[in-house]
């Protein structure tokens, strides 16, 4: 949890807080997604995080991305804005949150993969057909179900299948 989010926490409780996050899906050569398990609800996502005070959407974007997987992004491509009522989320812990998420695209980077234990159980590529929207984290389905609209099936549109 950042350093802004714990200090309303200490204000608010497990209120609904308006929380401002930056996230970025890793795309290998292949067209496989990187998604990590997440150790609080033990189901899959993309890196991503609240931006603290004065923080860049785009840096805060790179930071967790290295933080959670050990990655370094060469280049971020926006892609969406998650928002709205599928965006809210109550935590396992009882920490209730109105997300407003910027999502990028990442298919230039560099590193190793290194889970950030505390958060992540898993690093892993997936295949967009491997990919169950139920065994993904809900407040980020939607951003799942237009990735999917978008990318599989321009692929199958296209011939190339996934």
């Amino acid at each position: 949890m950042s350093g802004y989010i714990q200090e309303m926490r200490k204000l608010v409780g497990h209120r609904p807080i308006l929380q401002c996050a930056a996230s970025v899906i890793v795309v290998d050569k292949e067209g496989r997604l990187l998604l990590g398990k997440r150790t609080d609800n033990h189901l899959w996502g993309y890196a991503g995080g609240s931006v603290e005070i004065d923080e860049k959407i785009e840096d805060c974007a790179r930071r967790e991305l290295l933080e959670e997987t050990g990655i370094v992004a060469e280049e971020l491509e926006f892609f969406m804005v998650n928002s709205g009522p599928e965006a809210h989320y109550t935590y396992p812990n009882g920490d209730e949150v109105c997300n407003v998420e910027i999502i990028y695209l990442c298919r230039r980077y560099h590193g190793e993969l290194r889970p950030q234990r505390e958060e992540i159980e898993e690093l892993r590529f997936f295949e967009a057909g491997e990919i169950v929207l139920e065994c993904i984290s809900p407040p980020i389905r939607p951003v799942f179900r237009r990735y999917l609209e978008e990318f599989f099936t321009l692929a199958i549109d296209n011939g190339t299948g996934v």
